[in-house]
């Protein structure tokens, strides 16, 4: 339960950033949430194809804010198209 809580607050706190980043792109705090978990799930796979571990709450934020702008990026590209 710790854990699911802990990836919350980490995915919460990255969504909010990456929208911060991207200028206006969040999605209120349940969209951020998502966007921030699921940029949690993109950042670990991009940084395992990158050969990059990082370790931490730290690395864990580091990670899912890398891959929830990503996410932003695409999710503006797709919006544009």
């Amino acid at each position: 339960m710790d854990r699911l809580v802990w990836f919350l607050l980490i995915g919460l706190a990255a969504g909010w950033c990456a929208g911060l980043v991207m200028k206006g792109r969040g999605f209120g705090m349940f969209g951020d949430i998502v966007v921030g978990v699921l940029g949690a799930v993109i950042g670990g796979w991009l940084f395992s194809l990158l050969g990059l571990t990082a370790y931490g709450t730290t690395g864990a934020l580091v990670i899912a804010f890398i891959g929830a702008v990503t996410l932003l990026a695409l999710i503006s590209v797709v919006k544009r198209v």
